[in-house]
């Protein structure tokens, strides 16, 4: 029951035009997590913009078919998982890492990770803003380019409809979250999202076509 209110949620997601979603349920045996995916996969295959990740299992990602894997901070680097892809026949595919500092950014960039999900920002629910935080969030999005264009950064951790925005002024691409699409309609959270306009970084069109592998992923 749990498992098909997550998928049902996950089309509802889709369906409002969330463009990632991650499925991180660490506690499932690894045959029934690519079960999990396998049904996630084919129940949003009519939204084509959303892509599947699964968090850290890149062996389960490749055998159930999904967009790709998001990668902890203390997991393999995004080089190693794309070969381990490449090896087992996926030219295409897509990578993020969990990220704490402009430094694990770099880093994560330098091994050809597709995007960055940068946090904690805030406090739970958005209580409290850490400005060491905020400054971190903006070092890291205004990092040195190291190609063409900068990797996405996606920011995490307490992001509420409020401070959302603060987010974006700092550079960031997105935001990524779990409470704030738990706690209202996700078409209506999305839709609300899509109004805040985005900030320009320093070097940063926003043109992430020109990134390497990013560009080998987009529809």
């Amino acid at each position: 029951m749990q498992q098909r209110c997550l998928v049902s949620m996950a089309v509802a997601a889709a369906r409002a035009g969330v463009d990632l979603i991650q499925l991180r349920e660490k506690d499932l045996p690894a045959r029934e997590l690519e079960m999990l995916t396998r049904e996630l996969v084919q129940a949003l295959k009519d939204s084509p913009h959303t892509r599947v990740l699964v968090n850290s299992r890149t062996d389960v990602a490749i055998a159930a078919g999904a967009h790709g894997v998001h990668l902890p901070a203390n997991d393999v680097t995004a080089s190693e998982a794309r070969s381990i892809f490449n090896k087992a026949g996926v030219a295409q595919t897509l990578i993020g890492v969990s990220c704490h500092s402009a430094g694990d950014v770099a880093k994560a960039e330098s091994h050809g990770a597709d995007f960055a999900v940068f946090g904690p920002v805030f406090e739970k629910e958005g209580k409290g803003v850490s400005a060491a935080s905020l400054a971190a969030l903006r070092a890291a999005c205004n990092r040195p380019a190291a190609a063409a264009a900068r990797m996405p950064v996606l920011a995490l951790g307490g992001v509420t409809l409020e401070n959302a925005s603060t987010c974006l002024a700092c550079g960031a691409d997105g935001i990524a979250a779990i409470r704030l699409f738990q706690a209202s309609e996700v078409a209506l959270v999305v839709k609300e999202l899509r109004k805040l306009p985005l900030h320009e970084t320093s070097g940063s069109k926003g043109n992430h076509g020109e990134h390497p592998y990013w560009s080998s992923t987009k529809p």
